[in-house]
């Protein structure tokens, strides 16, 4: 499911040619999918989430959680996969999360909401992840 580091794109035009435009709007011109059109907003299947783009696992199923903002939410990734890096863009401070491995753009953190215990949430487009359900 992980692309192997020799199999990485390592040019936009090489990632064009492996994502279907909404993904490449998305994960690599830092996108934003419409509110509620996601195909991971509601769900609650037990798995794996991992980056879209190369596969890396980015967040266990139980770090998801229903925070009603129109993409999927989750309080925690796992150490070391997700890359922050400050947005000052649309007027406004955030912080943007990118996959560690790839830098494909993921969506954006917040904290101090107070969703979760954790008081973090990752706002994450659905076109920047996939879901690999657990086996039963």
């Amino acid at each position: 499911m992980t692309l192997p580091d020799s199999e990485l794109p390592r040019t936009e035009d090489e990632w064009r040619v492996r994502l279907s435009p909404a993904e490449f709007r998305v994960l690599r011109e830092h996108g934003t999918e419409p509110a509620w059109t996601g195909e991971y907003v509601d769900t609650k299947t037990p798995g794996m989430y991992r980056c879209r783009a190369c596969g890396a696992e980015l967040y266990p199923s139980d770090t998801k959680f229903d925070s009603h903002c129109g993409w999927p939410s989750f309080d925690d990734a796992i150490p070391g996969a997700i890359r922050e890096i400050e947005d000052n863009s649309l007027g406004m401070r955030r912080t943007e999360i990118r996959c560690a491995r790839c830098d494909s753009h993921l969506g954006h953190v917040f904290r101090g909401e107070g969703f979760t215990p954790k008081d973090t949430r990752h706002c994450v487009n659905s076109l920047s992840i996939r879901l690999d359900p657990s086996n039963p």
